[in-house]
């Protein structure tokens, strides 16, 4: 969407959480991913190569515009395993992107240029698909949240530690959502047309 309709990004962002109210999904820090990501195999070319992933492995392979020693050390294949996160950011203005893949044990201040483990990214409209890549990689890696044991003792979070405030319920939550939606609308974030129909879909959830 235009980086200046903020009325429709704030839409699609409410929609996402009235489908997490509706999943009943917890307000607290989850652990596991929420959506399964892309199906595979994914693969995208962009930028100085293509980045391909089969549900085990990530296979990059370079073209003619990657830098030379990179592209001496031909295809590089890596495990899922091996693979500790994965970040994706988009060529922005006269700055390239890039997907890169963080390695276990084997962590790199190189630029992506010089990365073996990244694909870098130079702006063009093909760039975008490279994040298809990412989040079918990240979404079949272990969550980075460890869930929290329900019987915990309050004293583990220290003196002084208060227990958490009860969850709002899912009535109070529309309501204060029809209340932030006005806002908006009246400070001019939203038009009027994109106002009814957000109010309409709170509505539909009372």
């Amino acid at each position: 969407m235009d980086a200046d309709r903020h009325g429709v990004a704030e839409y699609v962002a409410e929609e996402i959480r009235t489908a997490l109210l509706l999943e009943q999904v917890p307000a607290t820090p989850v652990d596991r991913y929420l959506l399964p990501g892309p199906p595979v195999p994914v693969s995208a070319s962009a930028g100085d190569g293509t980045a391909g992933f089969d549900g085990e492995h990530v296979r990059l392979e370079w073209n003619w515009k990657t830098e030379e020693a990179k592209a001496a050390a031909g295809t590089r294949v890596l495990a899922l395993a091996d693979i500790g996160s994965v970040e994706w950011h988009p060529a922005a203005g006269l700055e390239n992107g890039y997907l890169r893949f963080h390695v276990r044990a084997a962590a790199t201040k190189a630029p992506p240029k010089y990365d073996p483990n990244a694909v870098e990214l130079y702006g063009f409209k093909k760039d975008p698909l490279m994040a298809l890549v990412a989040a079918a990689v990240q979404a079949r890696l272990p969550h980075p949240s460890a869930p929290a044991p329900a019987d915990a003792p309050l004293r583990a979070l220290g003196p002084g530690a208060q227990a958490a405030p009860p969850a709002e319920s899912d009535h109070d939550a529309l309501l204060r959502r029809l209340r932030e939606l006005g806002e908006l609308h009246r400070s001019g974030v939203l038009t009027d047309e994109e106002f009814t129909v957000a109010k309409q879909a709170v509505l539909k959830r009372l």
